[in-house]
């Protein structure tokens, strides 16, 4: 039997590879993933040449790719685009992976009728991106940077709006966040507890996807049975590439929470064993961002 890789699982492990080296030496690439500030956002989902944002697993790869590197910039785009915009990538700068997910409808005939039937092929692609801070001679809005800062210390008006529209009940109180699916409700902390209120708001948001997992919403459980089994540690995981995905749309910054420094391990063992469960990490994170999105126009809707 032929052992040899298809494209598309090269891809799975090359990005599946990248992340869990990130995690072995305890950096989680989906927190903070800038060192400086640009002009699109202090963090930001990462940007296409035009504007429009990543989604699912390309978040991760390439946030993974601008820590590792230092890349300020938020903005990526091919060797192809660059050029069309003035544009060139700097001889021997290596770029970043993405992929490209799309299905394809075929006619086929069924076997028991004769008659001919449309069948849906999922397929998937990898290309190659370079960040903004790769390239030279683009036009200058490429490479602006930012003029201030939030205070942190102040409530953000546009999270508030947000986490309010979701129409989650959120109880304050105690000294632990956590969603119990049982009463389904979020427990937080009161505000004033916080070191600054850009903890509050990801730890709100990483509550809210767990929120999300309820079975009247986007009934998620991997199989989980108790705390601390991999059903639980998926789900974490998926909460925390949640968090991440809203806190960048927010314009929020994510920073590391101590108490899930103790997942990392759980988490590489479940990448290792799977070279597919980032990319369904990724999905199921991606859908619960787009579920909480979702809930925002149908708020304004209602209004």
């Amino acid at each position: 039997m032929s052992t040899t890789k298809t494209p598309r699982q090269d891809i799975y492990s090359r990005i599946t590879d990248q992340i869990a080296s990130a995690l072995e030496i305890g950096v989680k690439p989906w927190t903070q993933p800038w060192n400086a500030a640009h002009a699109a956002g202090p963090v930001s989902r990462p940007l296409r040449f035009n504007g429009e944002g990543y989604s699912g697993i390309n978040v991760l790869t390439l946030w993974a790719s601008a820590m590792e590197r230092g890349f300020a910039a938020p903005i990526w785009m091919t060797f192809k685009q660059a050029r069309e915009l003035g544009g060139h990538v700097r001889k021997g700068e290596k770029g970043s992976p993405v992929v490209y997910a799309n299905t394809i409808v075929k006619t086929e005939v069924d076997e028991a009728s004769g008659d001919d039937v449309d069948v849906t092929i999922p397929f998937m692609k990898g290309y190659t991106v370079f960040n903004v801070d790769q390239i030279e001679g683009l036009p200058a809005h490429y490479y602006a940077i930012a003029a201030g800062e939030q205070n942190p210390d102040e409530r953000d008006a546009k999270a508030e709006a947000f986490f309010a529209a979701t129409g989650a009940q959120i109880e304050t109180g105690g000294n632990s966040a956590y969603y119990r699916i049982d009463t389904d409700h979020i427990q937080m902390p009161a505000f004033e507890t916080f070191v600054d209120a850009q903890r509050f708001y990801a730890t709100l948001a990483h509550e809210s996807v767990h929120w999300t997992r309820h079975e009247d919403r986007l009934d998620r459980s991997f199989g989980r049975k108790r705390f601390g089994d991999e059903g639980y540690a998926r789900e974490e995981l998926v909460a925390e590439l949640g968090a991440a995905f809203l806190c960048a749309d927010l314009g929020l910054v994510l920073e590391d929470r101590d108490d899930h420094a103790a997942y990392i391990g759980s988490w590489l063992k479940v990448l290792k064993d799977d070279k597919r469960a980032i990319f369904s990490a990724a999905a199921h994170a991606q859908r619960a961002a787009d579920y909480l999105h979702d809930l925002q126009k149908a708020d304004r809707a209602a209004a």
